[in-house]
């Protein structure tokens, strides 16, 4: 077939590159409707002012295709644009996409790290290091490729060289630093230029855990700095940090991630004094392979307000990470303190939960004016603000700073139900918050760990909502670089934990479903392939736990951790056998590595792990599971593992279970009964067996504990436990209190998955599985996310019996769409509008779980209890019904009223007859 010129057809969009800075990067694109299902592609490359090179192939792959031309090398510039072919017809270019490439390798620095000889101690003030410059001519070009074993602030003749905060932020120290390169041509001039880099101790040197440890990564501060310029007269000049660069002490007094920042701001820089040049080790560096921290947001001060104690608060109206940042006046000397916490406690700021942290920054004014009061060497977890030192009116402005890794934003979703809305909010600001170069567990504590387990459960919620493939690839390679010899996990990446003991399930199977989860959503295999040795160890490290029978079992576990049921000062005291939790993960775990083999070409491996989980599966049926489908441990997250996750051998015992874990919903009231492991998965096992009505009772539950709960105590964020905040408003007595965690606000990915109805049914959304759960409680609900493809959405609507669905699928993609009462049907990429009446509402409750499943009769059967005087609210009430609900409707009364008199049992029987038979009609 004869190809035609260009102009055909719409240029490819979205170009990106994968993999860079690198030496093979990968490319990915969108591309116009009239181009999907091309038959082959052109990628250009222009190199370093070269010519350009085309490179034509067939294939219809627009996700992760590999480099078609030689390696890159250090320093390499270029552009790159790629057009597709279909039906012999060319499209457009695409828009050339620029790349350059920083130093790669050891053999590419100069520099080396230099560290203050006599001053930046530790317990002291933070050092600054400088050099000066001077330029022949006006500068035509320059780069500047920086890190530092701590954190550094860098400026160029008083400007600083980029708006990334808490750089280089927090890695595997010991097996990679990350290094940024930064276009400072702007900043240089003709003449004498000075750089600077004011050092502070972060993650490296500052307090890490609640043990109160310094300097775990080393004692010494450093800079790594390499200056790289070509002026206009065509000389060029390196200026590397060596022995030639000066130290200088500076007002910044103290800095420290948990404690904060203390600033005299009298004091400027200090003499001239000697700097060291390391023995550090280079080849433990790369490039900034992740979006770097910076200020997202800027949320400003209510009205300053006093306590009942009398001290001067401030509200920014959100739970935030980040600082706060103020303009005040006042003398020379004067002390302005600024303490943070999540929350207030009978009327004054709750700082308990901070544990040792002291969240405090501290500033000495030096008067004469306005002066902006702001710290840089450390972040905190807060939503409100005390002020100490400082009158109302000699506050000009104050506003919070809020930080996070700098993500593209991919995902949205809106309902009808308000308060689902502001859990969705939450969720997003939670994930805002503890995305901050590491995703941890907490921003305000002295912890702020990236534990395994909490990001294990949320990584399907995160991928939604933001861009976070390049993030959380980074983190894996930080898991792969701590993980041990024989293949265990630690419980937090980096590791500073030191792993007491030596592995635990969900939380090590991070390293197994976290890499499945980017797959899932971006559809690039390589994630697959890097982690794939990590992946395999691990699961390798649990057949060697679970030994000949195949059980996962006897071993430290955290288990279904936060289970509402456990006592705040034992979080790891749930109702689910421990022993369960891990045998179900390594199942887990197995048959996702099987996959991984599959996509990567491993078939030997394949079947082996196939038949490793396969043998597991049953050990776990034969250990667990009744013949009659119940399972020995009567818990809800025991039997949403076993239903989500194939555990049940055959379909009696999945039908069983599943109306199993109904009676068990419905026996609590629908109250959360899950911690970490179950909470991801209840409301998908309640789907998935036929009962999202009881999914939604769940989701709507507003008693504590609920995911609705913290919603109705004004939560801005994810809480770490159910009740952080207890209902009368004092914090939960626990030593491990958090207003801001993301995981349990893991059961996002449901909402968008299945209320909204926006499913991946193949890697990066190829297809995508077009099934929403409409009513129960929401009358409109609507999720849109940007895939590699191209824009994907769902919205419905309900109105008047009548299901109104509208569906846009990508270019290059298709979706099949469930409509009640319709044969699934495919389509393809553009907007489709389908309609469907909703199946009639149901007839009269004949059981007792039925009055139960509908919410609006059981809140009118609950008002007539109420009228009789049985305590309680709906939940309550239909926990006290769970004792009959196989029982007919007509036998409520004796089942919740047991020790009354006959008459007055028929007397309640006849008053919900009525209702019956009213809400029937």
């Amino acid at each position: 077939m004869t190809s035609t010129t260009d102009d055909v057809r719409t240029a490819p969009d979205g170009l990106r590159l994968d993999g860079m800075p690198g030496t093979r990067p990968r490319l990915s694109w969108r591309t116009g409707q009239d181009s999907a299902g091309f038959d082959a592609r052109r990628i250009e490359l222009t190199l370093n002012g070269g010519e350009p090179a085309v490179h034509t192939e067939d294939g219809g792959g627009q996700i992760g295709v590999a480099w078609p031309f030689g390696p890159l090398t250090a320093r390499d510039r270029g552009t790159v644009r790629v057009g597709v072919r279909r039906d012999g017809r060319w499209s457009a270019w695409s828009e050339p996409l620029a790349f350059e490439n920083p130093p790669l390798g050891p053999d590419d620095w100069r520099a080396r790290f230099v560290s203050p000889r006599t001053l930046g101690g530790l317990l002291t003030a933070a050092p600054l290091l400088s050099r000066t410059v001077e330029l022949p001519a006006p500068v035509r070009r320059a780069r500047l490729h920086v890190t530092a074993l701590g954190l550094h602030v860098t400026r160029i003749n008083g400007e600083r060289v980029t708006d990334e905060e808490l750089a280089p932020g927090w890695t595997s120290y010991h097996n990679r630093l990350r290094f940024r390169s930064h276009d400072v041509t702007g900043l240089l001039r003709e003449g004498a230029n000075e750089i600077t880099a004011l050092l502070g101790n972060g993650w490296y040197r500052g307090r890490l855990y609640w043990r109160g440890e310094r300097a775990f990564y080393g004692e010494r501060l450093a800079l790594l700095a390499q200056l790289e310029i070509e002026c206009a007269d065509g000389s060029t000049h390196l200026v590397a940090t060596d022995e030639s660069w000066h130290a200088h002490e500076t007002g910044v007094l103290a800095d420290d991630l948990y404690d904060g920042q203390s600033t005299d701001l009298r004091v400027g820089r200090g003499p001239a004094e000697p700097v060291d040049v390391l023995d550090e080790p280079l080849d433990r560096l790369f490039p900034g392979d992740t979006p770097p921290v910076r200020p997202v947001a800027v949320l400003p001060g209510g009205e300053p307000f006093r306590s009942p104690t009398g001290t001067l608060l401030v509200d920014f109206g959100e739970n935030l990470v980040g600082w706060v940042r103020l303009r005040v006046r006042g003398r020379p000397g004067q002390e302005v303190v600024v303490r943070h916490a999540e929350v207030l406690e009978q009327g004054e700021l709750g700082t308990r939960p901070l544990r040792s942290a002291k969240a405090t920054d501290r500033y000495l004014l030096a008067g004469g004016g306005a002066e902006t009061l702001e710290p840089s060497l450390t972040f905190h977890g807060f939503r409100y603000a005390s002020l100490e030192g400082v009158e109302p009116e000699d506050v000009e402005s104050i506003e919070a700073v809020a930080l996070s890794s700098d993500l593209r934003p991919t995902g949205r979703f809106r309902c009808s139900d308000p308060d689902v809305q502001t859990l969705h909010d939450n969720v997003v600001r939670s994930m805002r918050g503890n995305f901050l170069d590491v995703p941890t567990d907490c921003p305000q504590r002295d912890e702020r760990l990236g534990w395994t387990g909490d990001i294990q459960v949320f990584a399907p919620t995160a991928a939604f909502v933001a861009d976070c493939s390049g993030f959380l690839a980074s983190w894996l390679r930080d898991l792969s670089a701590e993980q041990f010899e024989d293949g265990c996990v630690p419980f937090v990446v980096p590791n500073i934990h030191h792993n007491i003991l030596p592995a635990a399930a969900a939380w090590g199977d991070a390293a197994t479903i976290v890499p499945w989860t980017l797959y899932e959503r971006y559809g690039d295999p390589e994630v697959l392939r890097e982690q794939y040795p990590s992946m395999r160890a691990w699961v390798e490290r649990l057949d060697a736990f679970a030994g000949a029978d195949g059980l996962w079992a006897g071993r430290f576990q955290f288990g279904d951790w936060l289970d509402p049921a456990a006592p705040p000062d034992q979080p790891g005291a749930a109702r689910t056998d421990k022993d369960l939790v891990a045998t179900a993960h390594f199942v887990r775990s197995a048959d996702l590595l099987a996959k991984a083999a599959d996509v990567l070409g491993h078939q030997d491996d394949a079947e082996r792990y196939r038949a490793l989980a396969a043998k597991v599966r049953a050990a776990f049926a034969a250990a667990f599971v009744t013949p009659g489908g119940r399972l020995m441990n009567d818990t809800p997250t025991a039997y949403a593992m076993a239903l989500l996750w194939d555990l049940l051998p055959t379909p009696a015992q999945r039908a069983a279970a599943g109306a199993r874990l109904a009676d068990i919903v419905r026996g609590n009231g629908f109250r959360v009964a899950t911690g970490f492991v179950g909470t991801p998965l209840i409301t998908d096992a309640l789907t998935d067996a036929g009962y999202p009505h009881l999914a939604y009772r769940l989701l709507l539950e507003r008693s504590c504990p609920s995911w609705l709960y913290p919603v109705t105590m004004g939560a801005t964020t994810i809480w770490e436990r159910w009740d952080s905040m207890l209902p009368d408003g004092r914090i939960n007595p626990g030593q491990m209190t958090s207003f801001n965690h993301y995981a349990l606000g893991a059961v996002a990915d449901w909402l968008h998955r299945r209320v909204a109805g926006l499913a991946p049914a193949a890697p990066g959304y190829r297809e995508i599985d077009v099934r929403p759960l409409p009513g129960y409680g929401l009358t409109w609900a609507e999720a849109e996310l940007e895939t590699r493809y191209g824009t994907a959405a769902v919205a419905w609507r309900v109105i008047e019996g009548t299901l109104t669905l509208d569906v846009e699928v990508p270019p290059g993609a298709h979706a099949t769409v469930h409509l009640p009462g319709r044969a699934p049907e495919r389509v393809g990429a553009g907007r489709h509008r389908r309609q469907a009446p909703l199946p009639a509402a149901r007839p009269r409750p004949e059981r007792i779980a039925d009055a139960v499943d509908d919410a609006e009769l059981w809140r009118r059967l609950t008002a007539i209890m109420t009228s009789e005087g049985i305590p309680g609210d709906e939940a309550a009430t239909s926990a006290l019904a769970a004792r009959g609900l196989p029982l007919p409707v007509t036998e409520l009364a004796a089942v919740v009223y047991p020790r009354a008199k006959p008459e007055q049992v028929e007397a309640l029987q006849r008053r919900f007859d009525t209702a019956l038979a009213e809400h029937a009609g």
